[in-house]
């Protein structure tokens, strides 16, 4: 019995090893890192959404860039959850699947169970199929580019508006860009986005057309994305990225540069890693290419820097990029330090390959190339056996062409140590890989050409069927014309009738165009008429400005008329800077009054003296006065009335308040008044009108028309023996 007891203890414990080890080995499957970065159509980061390998515990959320990085391998599906949102992605692997799992069909599906509806067999409508072939397409197009043509094809037989042709063709598109069938890229993106403007899609007829070498439509329709409405700032980022490989390519290098360094400021205004890194490396490129090698080396040491926190496989590349830099510069020291840096890079994240965008660098080439950057130093101890395990490691893998270099790169180096039986064994096998490659370089060129016709059958099925598709469109059209014929015929008199009130009230509007044409007309006649009042009195103040300096240059006074034509040549340049304007403020129009005052009163100091008071609580800044009006009433005041006076006479200017809209300026002197005035007059000063009078009259009854009352004036004799003047001015604030 104890025997027994022991044998089935022991069978136990084999079982729960087994199971244990099992459990282990699905646990310990290898994968690798997987990053990317997840958007919306418009090609918008989408954060927060939950990101889980199928079948598997492997959860993660993306970040403020719509960047995650998961453990996957190739085959995995990765679901896409929030709010059962339908997502586009930026595929870095496509290999890699992504399924959107919609949470709202879930919950539904959960209550319709609950509630215990009979299940029942639903008819699949039009836009669930339409997804569905779309996703299978997206699914297989690198697994199964000629599959996923068909999926497609599926597809447009569902699609029913605009927008799911245009998500077809783009899908389409991507499959031809995978093949590297640029052409047809360009083709199928152009009828995405004649479809819909979507940016996405856009952003990629540009790449399609640059990766096409046809940079003058990939230049235009990045400009023209540039000039678009609404656009995000990672899409300015990648248009100005493209407007910078377009450059580069077509060799102008300044142009290209200045489109790379606008991308990465705005790429480090949203903090994009990614973004900073690609185009630090571009910059960098730029740079060697034009001998700066100095700055181009800076730029990589700072691409290096941004590049810690990003995935391994970006790390892998980014210091591949920079071990090549230093390789074309023949610096080897920072080459072999690159080199290892790479290789480490790739052992410690346990990766056998890693693709970014148009680079690819797997385990045995890392080597290869870290053996050929030793050769350089003559380290042969350090350079063969790395050789050596670059060519056995790519014969496992079928990398023929990394095992030919590598074999090649050792008969080269036993021929340096004078090993001539390795150096023939290798150059042999070198020989025969040559050989090898040429065959499968055949084998894959006519795989090319056999994909090629068979996707050209399929994409002219493709064109045939949307042929078909405009043609029914065609029929659905001639339909609804007809139908819209037979409506309008019972329409007509309706539209009659619709057309008689339509040209009454045409007939009302031109009256009114015609009334509010002839009151514009008006205005410009008034400001016309003040323009040209405002030109009159500029020669009539400077006329009688000069025949002051003519008075003072008659007596002698060469200094007088020199402080003179100082003090007036300040004035004439305030006039003239105020000639062009209908109104300016009070402030001005009193300094300017106040340095007229000062010049007459420099000429006539034994006629007269004066006084200028502004009240303390008008501000000047809040009230507007036409240039000029006051001054002609000073100018009068002093030649007309105080200057034919025997005893020195007073003239006083004073400004007040009102009110808080109005105020109030009085121009007063005790002078020979108006009527003694009037009498000294010559017969030659009679038939002469008083030009500066007149233009203030008639400035002042245009300026009233127009602004509504805004100025008045009163003239007045000061005393009952009609001896001295007063001039009240009214202005107010609006």
């Amino acid at each position: 019995m104890k025997r027994k007891l022991n044998i089935f203890i022991f069978f136990f414990l084999i079982f729960t090893l087994g199971i244990n080890a099992q459990i282990s080995n699905k646990v310990n499957t290898p994968s690798k890192l997987y990053s990317d970065r997840i958007t919306n159509q418009d090609g918008k980061p989408l954060s927060g959404i939950n990101i889980r390998v199928k079948g598997t515990n492997f959860s993660t959320i993306t970040n403020i860039n719509g960047e995650f990085t998961i453990n996957a391998k190739n085959g995995d599906v990765i679901v896409l959850r929030k709010n059962g949102k339908i997502i586009n992605s930026y595929r870095l692997n496509g290999s890699i699947y992504y399924e959107v799992e919609d949470q709202s069909s879930q919950i539904q599906e959960s209550k319709s169970k609950k509630v215990g509806s009979i299940s029942k067999k639903v008819r699949v409508n039009n836009a669930v199929q339409f997804q569905k072939e779309l996703d299978s397409a997206i699914f297989n197009i690198n697994k199964n580019p000629t599959q996923s043509v068909d999926f497609i094809g599926n597809a447009l037989k569902f699609a029913n508006n605009k927008t799911q042709i245009s998500q077809s063709y783009a899908v389409l598109g991507d499959v031809y860009m995978s093949l590297k069938q640029y052409d047809l890229a360009v083709s199928n993106f152009k009828v995405s986005v004649d479809n819909s403007k979507n940016t996405a899609n856009q952003l990629k007829l540009a790449k399609a057309y640059l990766l096409n070498k046809d940079y003058q439509n990939s230049e235009s329709q990045y400009h023209i994305l540039l000039k678009k409405v609404g656009i995000t700032t990672i899409q300015k980022v990648e248009i100005h990225e493209g407007l910078g490989d377009v450059y580069s390519k077509i060799n102008q290098h300044k142009d290209a540069l200045n489109q790379y360094q606008t991308g990465l400021t705005l790429a480090k205004r949203i903090s994009n890693n990614s973004k900073i890194i690609n185009l630090n490396s571009k910059i960098a490129n730029v740079l060697e290419v034009q001998g700066e090698t100095d700055k181009a080396e800076d730029y990589l040491l700072n691409s290096q820097i941004s590049v810690v926190n990003e995935s391994p496989q970006k790390a892998v590349i980014e210091s591949k990029r920079a071990a090549d830099f230093y390789s074309r510069n023949k610096i080897v020291d920072k080459e072999v330090q690159l080199r290892k840096e790479t290789l480490k890079n790739l052992e410690d994240s346990d990766l056998e390959e890693v693709v970014v965008e148009d680079v690819t660098l797997t385990k045995p080439k890392a080597k290869l190339d870290l053996g050929n950057a030793y050769l350089k130093q003559q380290n042969f101890d350090e350079a063969i056996p790395l050789l050596e395990e670059s060519a056995a490691e790519a014969e496992i893998t079928f990398d023929i062409e990394t095992q030919k270099d590598a074999v090649q790169k050792l008969s080269e180096a036993y021929v340096f140590l004078g090993n001539d039986d390795k150096a023939l064994s290798n150059y042999k096998k070198y020989v025969s890989l040559v050989d090898m490659l040429y065959k499968q370089k055949e084998n894959e060129i006519s795989e090319a050409v056999n994909l090629s016709k068979d996707l050209s059958v399929k994409q002219n099925r493709i064109t045939s069927l949307e042929k078909d598709r405009e043609l029914s469109e065609s029929k659905l059209q001639l339909y609804q014309t007809e139908k819209q014929l037979t409506v309008e015929n019972y329409k007509r008199q309706k539209i009659i009738i619709y057309f008689l009130i339509i040209g009454v009230l045409l007939l009302l509007l031109s009256l009114f165009w015609m009334f509010r044409s002839n009151k514009q007309s008006k205005l410009a006649n008034n400001l016309l008429s003040l323009k040209s009042l405002r030109t009159q009195m500029n020669p009539h103040f400077i006329f009688n400005a000069l025949n002051s300096v003519n008075s003072f240059i008659a007596q002698n006074d060469e200094r007088a008329a020199n402080r003179y034509l100082t003090d007036f040549s300040t004035l004439m340049r305030s006039v003239l800077e105020n000639s062009e304007e209908d109104f300016i403020s009070l402030e001005k129009e009193v300094e300017l009054l106040e340095l007229y005052l000062k010049l007459e009163h420099s000429r006539f100091k034994d006629k007269f003296d004066y006084e200028l008071n502004v009240d303390d609580a008008i501000e000047l800044n809040q009230f507007q006065i036409p240039p000029m009006l006051l001054q002609p009433y000073v100018e009068n005041a002093v030649w007309h009335g105080l200057r034919y006076k025997k005893e020195k006479g007073f003239l006083k200017v004073q400004l007040f308040k009102k009110d808080t809209e109005t105020l109030q300026i009085e121009i007063s002197d005790n002078g020979i008044g108006r009527k003694k005035s009037a009498a000294l007059k010559t017969d030659y000063q009679k038939k002469k009108k008083s030009k500066g009078m007149q233009n203030i009259k008639q400035r002042i009854t245009i300026l009233n028309e127009m602004y509504k009352d805004k100025v008045d004036v009163f003239i007045e004799d000061m005393y009952d023996d009609e001896t001295g003047t007063k001039v009240i001015l009214t202005l107010k604030k609006d």
